[in-house]
């Protein structure tokens, strides 16, 4: 373990995933000018499963991160996998008809055998906990949470869902904080900073040119050529990619304009010990709210407890005193425990909450904005990708043709906008 724990540049605060993995491997920064097959931007999920599935086919690609592996959203969130799209599958079926929302559902579940196989073949230790319980905060939810678990079962043939009244979730929460939920045993959480370390490994074995500390300053596309300039060099390249989220900053344009950084923040406790009642059996937790909190325990039997900030940049002392407020909340037995670890990241979210995946240039492909559920999805977006440059696009189409609105007022209005929509949000959760 390294005597000063690494501390993101982009990230505020150290995270319990980060110094349980110890030192991480590095990758240099790009010196120089390459060409390639495909260029990719950013080396989270996303980023690193395109590079791993397009080296494993052959295909001569170079990535660069502008940080390190991991210190974005892709290493440092909840590691909660959920079931299907961000949100439920009838919702979805709403709008875009049954057809429709039963093919992204089962891409989704596709998205979660996917990693399940690909850590078990490419021998990657995720810390995989099995079981998750969505709980409800407000009795006027209850209705649709019960009838939930049916309709999953009966439309989308997915009968791993169960409901909980409020006496067995206070049970299996060991609060009573709650009205009720459904618990899903078809999913559950994994260790994500693992994850992200074990597919740049596999992705570099494989042939990918990994490079970190390389921030692209501009790119264009022009004459069936992309080229991404760095400050060292410049990467030509046939396509190219732009996995980068929340920290894209000004990169693209377009993308810049459906995809929203919002900062999602996490306190770690030290382990509770074998006799804690809280979560017995392991699940982890999000609730109703709007403005969600998520919970769960770590391998080593910690309270990793994760409640979004309203578009704040925050600090350690911040995230702990707001974590805090929320732990105590739930779990009144947990008021003087100790935090060892509050971190933050920037979570990419569209209008709609739906996955913004769009050509914005001639051979260039964005793909972000998960909007809190990205830990399954984002690392096969990746694979799906990889079947495109392969000639095979008909399933990445399935997210290109979801409805995604720019968010309104441009760069000088949409900060303030999101931020007195989400403060609006956050009211209505309390009442």
């Amino acid at each position: 373990m390294p005597s000063t724990p690494y501390q993101s540049p982009i990230s505020p605060g150290v995270s319990w995933y980060e110094a349980s993995v110890g030192e991480r491997p590095e990758y240099p920064p790009l010196d120089g000018s390459v060409t390639a097959d495909v260029v990719i931007i950013g080396g989270g999920f996303t980023g690193l499963s395109a590079a791993t599935h397009l080296a494993k086919a052959g295909t001569n690609v170079v990535l660069i991160e502008q940080y390190r592996f991991g210190d974005g959203a892709s290493g440092r969130n909840g590691g909660q996998l959920n079931t299907g799209q961000r949100a439920w599958p009838e919702d979805m079926e709403d709008e875009l008809g049954f057809t429709r929302a039963k093919a992204l559902f089962d891409l989704a579940e596709e998205a979660k055998a996917h990693l399940f196989e690909f850590s078990r073949a490419n021998g990657i230790e995720i810390d995989y906990v099995p079981g998750h319980m969505s709980v409800v905060h407000k009795k006027r939810y209850l209705k649709d949470y019960q009838a939930h678990p049916a309709i999953m079962a009966e439309r989308y043939g997915y009968p791993h869902i169960t409901w909980m009244d409020a006496q067995e979730t206070a049970k299996r929460l060991g609060s009573t904080h709650y009205f009720g939920g459904v618990r899903d045993t078809g999913t559950g959480h994994i260790h994500p900073m693992k994850l992200v370390i074990g597919t740049a490994r596999v992705a570099a074995a494989a042939g990918a040119k990994l490079y970190e500390n390389t921030s692209a300053t501009s790119m264009k596309s022009e004459g069936g050529k992309v080229r991404v300039t760095t400050a060292k060099g410049t990467i030509t390249a046939d396509k190219a990619l732009i996995a980068v989220n929340a920290y894209g900053g000004d990169l693209e344009p377009k993308s810049a304009a459906h995809i929203m950084p919002i900062g999602s923040f996490i306190g770690a406790t030290v382990p509770l010990g074998d006799d804690t009642d809280v979560l017995p059996g392991g699940e982890s937790v999000d609730d109703s709210r709007f403005v969600v909190r998520y919970f769960r325990r770590s391998k080593d039997g910690r309270l990793l407890f994760g409640g979004r900030e309203i578009y704040s940049t925050g600090d350690p002392k911040g995230i702990a005193d707001h974590i805090r407020r929320q732990i105590t909340e739930v779990y009144p037995q947990l008021k003087d425990v100790e935090l060892t670890h509050q971190w933050g990241g920037y979570v990419g979210i569209t209008m709609p909450r739906k996955p913004y995946v769009r050509e914005v240039m001639p051979n260039v492909i964005s793909v972000g904005g998960y909007s809190g559920h990205g830990v399954m999805l984002s690392n096969f977006m990746g694979k799906l990708y990889a079947e495109t440059v392969a000639g095979n696009r008909d399933r990445l189409k399935l997210f290109e043709d979801l409805k995604i609105p720019a968010f309104p007022g441009g760069r000088a209005l949409r900060a303030p906008l999101l931020f007195l929509a989400l403060n609006w949000y956050a009211l209505r959760d309390r009442f």
